[in-house]
């Protein structure tokens, strides 16, 4: 009998291994199947319009984002898939190679033009709530695996005097500044377990969007979020160097 390092009988490991491998298999083509469908199924699954949902998946398939079975069949037979290897690019969330978010982006930065065009000439600015939800929901999402992925564990122990302090006593006081939607501020709590950590933005849809994440994160006694000027001078020593600083709170800066 030859044992494996678990202590199960080689045989025995390799029927189990087989199996998994078979069901896992099974599984994936299963999920495969659910999720072609024809543009009729799509326009009524979404809500959307049959005539240009079929449109937009003949375009996906021409520019190879999307497969399409039968090619030769009318076009409402047609069924459309996510190749193998794309499907992690285009909804895996927590997927470093996640990279559907960047359409939102795109959208986004369009969404104001003809007010950029009118600040080129007036000197001016655009306020960043006028790019609409695209933005900051397309670039939380975008953002969301790096900082959840890399943060605690590449990030900021390659910074090894602010790693040191962040695992110290006292624990240390953090300030997330411009912390979008909070994914950051959220997942430096998690990797130091002693911090606490001040998410500040002055962009309100955002940080109402981080206080909803914030709930159920199992962090919420560590983590605030304040809508403020990061500029203000009020803040100015309120985060750690080396112990806390003595000063009140961030939200008589509100």
């Amino acid at each position: 009998m030859t044992a494996t390092i678990d202590g199960t009988d080689a045989e025995d490991a390799a029927r189990r291994d087989a199996l998994v491998e078979r069901l896992f298999k099974a599984t994936l083509g299963a999920w495969d199947r659910a999720s072609a469908s024809t543009s009729e199924e799509l326009a009524a699954a979404t809500g959307t319009n049959e005539r240009y949902v079929r449109e937009w998946l003949e375009q996906q398939a021409s520019s190879g984002i999307l497969a399409v079975d039968a090619a030769a069949a009318g076009a409402h037979e047609r069924r459309y898939t996510i190749p193998a290897g794309h499907d992690e690019a285009l909804l895996d969330e927590s997927s470093l190679n996640y990279i559907a978010p960047i359409g939102r982006l795109v959208v986004a930065c369009t969404r104001p033009l003809d007010a950029l065009l009118q600040a080129f000439r007036t000197g001016d600015g655009v306020p960043y709530a006028d790019y609409g939800a695209d933005l900051h929901e397309g670039q939380a999402r975008f953002t969301r695996p790096m900082f959840e992925n890399l943060i605690g564990s590449e990030w900021l122990p390659a910074i090894p005097d602010v790693d040191a302090r962040l695992r110290d006593d006292p624990p240390a006081r953090v300030a997330d500044v411009a912390c979008g939607e909070g994914r950051s501020t959220i997942a430096i709590a998690r990797a130091y377990p002693k911090v606490r950590v001040e998410g500040v933005d002055s962009d309100e849809a955002s940080i109402a969007a981080a206080e909803t994440h914030l709930r159920g994160s199992g962090v919420e006694d560590r983590v605030v979020f304040h809508r403020v000027d990061a500029a203000d001078a009020d803040l100015a020593g309120q985060c750690d160097r080396s112990a806390w600083s003595g000063r009140a709170p961030l939200e008589r800066a509100r």
